[in-house]
């Protein structure tokens, strides 16, 4: 294939991405926006395996074979619920491939017309130090968030005495190493820059609360896409540049739209995430057994429903731990057929990724014009006789608008308390994610369904019917 076909070509699949990433914005053109990708990758990888500088179609194509099986594999296995540690695996491979590719280049350049050992480029060596330390940066990060997602690790911060300044200090190494690299060349320099910017990933991620692990996920997403766009530069592919910067734009987007749902800044998640231990968890739920607490069942639950004529309903992280998003359908259909208006309401932050709770009402199918975002569902809990809320505390706790010094103070939340009243499924009294407890437990409006999500929703479910 020649130069300008190629050109040609991967201006297409360019423009592939980014309508899918147009369409990926909202539910309802999100699976013409998927299809837009792969059409785009399809179109990129048959024009990158048509160039001529291709020297082995067999390993290449072994490559393709194995990953896709792999991937295949994966994507028919995995439940849900994991997707957001998914995700976070998928991002430390692409920072992973980074420092690949830049171990090869720096020790093969002639194979990159980058020049030859010992006498690089001082360009490629920019390009090449920056790819390299923030794809080593994705890796190791993306790995602990796998691990704090995965429940490996605690999703308790873990802080200690001068961090910031362990982290500032070793961020000013590591551009004092890429300047040194570009003079030097020195495999020793080569190797401490891949050292420090891997140790860079562990500091950053381990002090970050579990309740700021969907920004942080956000946050990487956005960091594997520069680390792609480095190397883009580095192996002098156009479209790998386009495609990283797209998904580093778009990450650090969207890392921004998280932020602004907390009521934070990114420095702030960065340099010091919110959350409790386990130690402070037990001691609010002690406290909380101390306080009268209104609780039902399903039989109770059902009663309520059939005879309001507005239901708000809003998903969490408890319903996809559960699997509760088809019997939740069930439900709403039952309840439509008695003449109820269901209408759920969606948190930035609810879940473990950006669009979590989106992904799973899809997967039941859920109606999208019935599904509202923070902004436009807000204001109807005041009129509404239902709250139904499954698996969601964080989200929706008072204090975060009460309690000064609450960590969560000035976060928006979803104002189920102004509902009549507030049907709340949770398996125990124990604090959210950011191990908060939520004052709505203890509201005279608020009824408690203690159980499994699943389980009490289809206990509704048999109870309307």
């Amino acid at each position: 294939m020649t130069e300008e076909l190629s050109a040609y070509a991967y201006l297409a699949a360019a423009i592939c991405f980014i309508m899918a990433l147009r369409g990926l914005s909202s539910p309802e053109s999100s699976r013409g926006g998927n299809r837009f990708g792969m059409v785009g990758m399809a179109i990129a990888i048959v024009t990158t395996l048509a160039s001529p500088g291709v020297l082995s179609y067999p390993i290449i194509i072994a490559g393709i074979v194995i990953g896709g099986a792999i991937g295949t594999f994966i994507a028919r296995k995995i439940q849900m619920t994991a997707l957001p540690q998914l995700v976070a695996a998928f991002h430390s491979l692409v920072g992973l491939a980074a420092v690949c590719v830049a171990v090869a280049a720096y020790y093969s350049p002639q194979e990159f017309g980058i020049g030859v050992v010992g006498d690089i480029k001082t360009q490629s060596l920019v390009e090449m130090g920056l790819g390299l330390a923030i794809g080593a940066i994705t890796f190791t990060g993306s790995i602990i968030a796998f691990a704090k997602l995965q429940a490996l690790l605690s999703g308790a911060p873990l802080v200690f005495k001068g961090q910031h300044l362990l982290n500032a200090a070793i961020g000013i190494a590591i551009v004092a190493l890429i300047v040194a690299l570009m003079i030097t060349e020195s495999p020793v320099v080569f190797w401490l820059l891949i050292a420090l910017s891997l140790l860079v990933g562990f500091l950053l991620i381990l002090p970050i609360g579990g309740a700021d692990m969907p920004v942080v996920v956000s946050m990487l997403n956005s960091y594997s896409g520069w680390a792609a766009c480095g190397i883009g530069f580095t192996l002098g592919n156009s479209l790998l540049i386009v495609t990283g910067a797209l998904v580093g734009s778009s990450g650090a987007i969207l890392s921004y739209i998280m932020c602004k749902g907390m009521n934070r800044s990114i420095f702030n998640v960065i340099l010091g995430g919110f959350g409790t231990d386990s130690g402070s968890a037990a001691a609010g739920s002690a406290k909380a057994q101390d306080r009268p607490v209104k609780s039902g069942s399903a039989d109770d639950a059902a009663f309520i429903l059939k005879n309001a004529s507005s239901v708000i309903i809003v998903p969490g992280y408890g319903m996809a731990v559960a699997q509760a998003q088809h019997a939740l359908r069930e439900m709403a259909d039952i309840l439509k057929k008695e003449g109820v208006k269901i209408s759920y309401a969606i948190h930035p932050v609810a879940g473990r990724m950006p669009g979590h709770m989106n992904v799973l009402l899809a997967e039941a199918n859920v109606p999208y014009d019935e599904v509202f975002e923070l902004e436009d569902i807000n204001r109807e809990f005041s009129t509404a006789d239902v709250a139904f809320v499954i698996g969601a505390n964080d989200v929706t706790n008072p204090a975060a608008k009460n309690d000064p010094k609450s960590p969560i103070y000035g976060m928006p939340i979803l104002e189920v308390e102004q509902a009549k009243t507030v049907l709340f499924i949770k398996r125990s009294m124990a604090s959210g994610y950011a191990g908060v407890e939520n004052e709505l437990f203890f509201r005279d409006n608020t009824m408690m369904l203690f159980g499994d999500a699943k389980k009490v929703t289809e206990g509704i479910v048999k109870a309307l019917g």
